[in-house]
């Protein structure tokens, strides 16, 4: 009896042990697979913080981008305003230059209506000049005349234009009186055209050479005519004409002098 009761109970206990095992085993499956939900939960939320990390960088990488612009459109504004308002000054004062410009355009207007007649009258006074003049260059001198008589009936030629000639014209006739020249002629002696040197002297004495150097005149212009002049003069208008034509240094000569010139 003791013996089967052992036995009962050693059998009981097996039994009793086999199904705590059986028991245990479901619950340590259920606690792996819990805990595997755990782990991927962990890496999903790992992931989820990654990527909200990176849109964090982005966002943070397009702020600075955008806060950069910002800074360069500001300063482009800034640099806009000044030049807006140099622009604004400039232009004003053009205005100011364009009404100025204008008045000074009627006052031209003004100007060419009484500088025309004044040019004319002083084309007209230096023509008389010079028929008044002793006549030398008197071809040349004629034609500067009337070229600035038809210079003046041109349109295409500018008010301006058309003074500076009309004065260069008298700077020349100025000239004149303070320079000594040479040149060859045509002039009339005892009645014929003979070539002869001319020597001028400003415009105090014009004297004649023929070409074989056997006549000398000098140049009345009271008479408007050619006066012999005696051989005495010989020797110093060769001179003279050597000097003019630059074939001697400048040097004292003796000359007579012309009488009664326009100047």
């Amino acid at each position: 009896m003791t013996l089967s009761k052992i036995a009962q109970a050693c059998l009981l206990l097996s039994l009793s042990t086999t199904s705590l095992i059986s028991d245990a085993t479901p619950t340590l499956a259920d606690n792996d697979k819990q805990l595997s939900q755990v782990v991927d939960a962990g890496q999903e939320i790992n992931q989820s913080a990654s990527q909200s990390q990176q849109r964090v960088n982005d966002i943070n990488e397009q702020i600075q981008t955008k806060s950069q612009q910002f800074k360069t459109i500001n300063k482009e504004i800034d640099g806009l305003t000044v030049y807006n308002q140099q622009m604004k000054t400039q232009v004003a004062n053009q205005l100011k230059e364009l009404d100025q410009i204008a008045v000074s355009m009627e006052q031209v207007s003004i100007i060419e209506r009484q500088v025309s007649p004044l040019m004319a009258r002083m084309i007209e006074t230096l023509a008389n000049f010079i028929t008044l003049d002793v006549q030398f260059l008197t071809t040349e001198r004629n034609k500067r005349i009337a070229d600035l008589h038809s210079m003046m009936e041109r349109a295409d030629v500018a008010i301006s234009e058309k003074f500076r000639r009309v004065l260069a014209a008298y700077q020349i006739e100025v000239d004149y009186g303070r320079t000594i020249e040479a040149y060859s002629g045509l002039i009339d002696i005892d009645g014929s055209e003979q070539n002869v040197d001319l020597l001028r002297i400003g415009r105090v004495s014009l004297v004649y050479q023929t070409r074989d150097g056997q006549k000398l005149g000098l140049w009345d212009n009271a008479s408007k005519s050619w006066q012999p002049l005696s051989a005495q003069y010989r020797l110093d208008i060769n001179k003279g004409l050597r000097i003019a034509r630059k074939q001697l240094a400048p040097d004292l000569i003796i000359v007579p002098v012309t009488q009664n010139s326009a100047e």
